[in-house]
């Protein structure tokens, strides 16, 4: 497998009244329609945004729907549903016929038979409904990797960046967090993707001088580097600033460490730090637009959910909500060629 995947924020719809739920679906439809869906895809897409949407309304009040383009060799459209509602057994719903409400009860299973890709999660803090979808005939491998990026107050531009390139059984994935937020942070993050992206896979110490090279003249910003190598079982990091990541195992935890350093303005040369034993386990990075202080044990059964499940949790619950945010969620494992 060869991919390059490249920034976008999330596109989040507020839920809270009955009117939002037709515009969650002609919105969601109309990308659809964007990205090459036919009549019969698009109308899939709209028929669970509405279910969901209105789920949302009878089971919590009030939530979100995160929207997001997938890019890759088949393009799809993410859609993330996310509330703070009581929760409820996912199992028992996943049952046509089941429930809660005295209704007819054919929610989740329909979205499951809708959607090429469904997963959720759900407890006393909320519920998180995951559905991807791609045109109908299309043979799609599902990249097993969660993003959720925002900006400031919703301002078009966003000082985050990541990128993620996969080359047989490498994987090398960078985000950067430019310094401040607003335009000239996002010009800061831009400027270290375009490097990161000319050559994804060189030395990652040389490749974080380029990307330094090419941030010389922006305000810089906090930079990391991980690349995951299938055949032999092991991660390398490299990071400067600000950037969390986190490897997380059944049994244990293991932080990521950066370096003090503005990348684009100073920084000490260092080089990359090896971690052996990675295969099956999550790699999570993330800007300091979230907080550090969450748990994964804290929910159980999240951490085997799908990346994007666990992304928009972190998302949700621990957003600072003072600064741009991204949360990178990817389960290494091993890829077909």
């Amino acid at each position: 497998m060869d991919l390059r995947l490249h920034s976008g924020l999330t596109q989040v719809l507020p839920v809270e009244d009955s009117s939002q739920v037709g515009y969650a679906r002609r919105t969601a439809q109309k990308m659809a329609e964007q990205l090459g869906f036919d009549a019969t895809d698009s109308g899939r897409v709209a028929l669970v945004v509405t279910e969901v949407a209105s789920n949302i309304l009878k089971h919590a009040s009030n939530g979100e729907l995160h929207l997001r383009v997938l890019t890759g060799a088949v393009p799809g459209l993410e859609v993330i549903a996310i509330d703070r509602g009581q929760g409820f057994d996912v199992h028992d719903c996943m049952i046509d016929g089941f429930s809660t409400r005295g209704t007819q009860g054919i929610g989740l299973g329909s979205m499951l038979r809708q959607a090429q890709v469904f997963d959720a999660h759900s407890d006393d803090r909320g519920s998180v409904l995951l559905m991807r979808f791609y045109p109908r005939t299309a043979v799609v491998k599902d990249l097993r990797l969660g993003v959720s990026q925002h900006s400031l107050h919703n301002d078009p531009a966003c000082g985050d960046a990541w990128g993620l390139a996969i080359k047989g059984q490498q994987i090398s994935v960078l985000m950067i967090d430019g310094l401040g937020h607003g335009p000239e942070a996002e010009d800061a993050a831009k400027a270290g993707a375009t490097a990161f992206h000319r050559e994804p896979f060189a030395d990652s110490s040389l490749l974080l001088e380029e990307i330094h090279h090419d941030m010389r003249g922006t305000r810089g910003g906090a930079v990391a580097l991980a690349r995951f190598e299938g055949a032999r079982d092991g991660l390398s990091f490299i990071g400067i600033g600000n950037i969390g990541a986190t490897l997380i195992a059944q049994d244990k935890t293991r932080g990521l460490p950066s370096h003090p350093g503005i990348v684009g303005l100073q920084y000490r040369k260092i080089q990359a730090v090896d971690y052996a034993q990675c295969t099956g386990q999550l790699l999570i990075m993330y800007s300091d637009g979230l907080q550090s202080r969450w748990n994964l044990r804290d929910y159980p059964g999240l951490m085997y959910r799908h990346p994007a499940i666990i992304a928009a949790v972190l998302h949700r619950d621990y957003c600072r909500g003072r600064d741009d945010v991204t949360v990178l969620v990817l389960a290494l494992e091993t890829l077909d060629d």
